[in-house]
């Protein structure tokens, strides 16, 4: 064969192995047609990650306000935020509710979204727990 010319399995001529020239460039257009659809796809990942956490967070708290408080009669908000990690305390809502049966506490968190255009409802969780609280006289 003459020169650095070779022929692909259809005859097509080949210069150097590498193909025809109107190839050159088609899998850096692939990359760039496919890496949005890849970083989309790993935010929704870590978006859905990041709201299991802040929903274990608040039913964490949730169950930890409610049986302080009907053990001690008190301090079931504040052992409620101390349940929760770091910065989600400061954007938590404790709510502390007591009869002479039971302790009802709900917790909301707010979840941040990471996912342009994303609106994430916020993380609820209630939990309810006999109260064992010795001031308050029972049946």
């Amino acid at each position: 064969m003459p020169g650095n010319v070779f022929r692909n399995a259809f005859g097509k001529a080949l210069r150097n192995g590498r193909g025809a020239r109107a190839d050159r460039g088609q899998v850096a257009l692939e990359y760039i047609g496919f890496v949005p659809i890849v970083l989309f796809v790993g935010l929704c990942g870590i978006q859905l990650g990041w709201i299991g956490y802040v929903h274990e967070q608040a039913d964490t708290a949730a169950r930890t306000a409610a049986r302080v408080e009907a053990r001690y009669g008190e301090g079931g908000e504040a052992a409620g935020r101390a349940a929760i990690s770091g910065g989600l305390a400061s954007r938590a809502r404790v709510v502390v509710s007591k009869n002479a049966d039971a302790v009802t506490v709900t917790v909301t968190i707010s979840v941040n979204s990471i996912v342009p255009g994303l609106s994430v409802p916020d993380a609820t969780r209630t939990a309810i727990m006999p109260n064992d609280d010795p001031e308050v006289p029972g049946p």
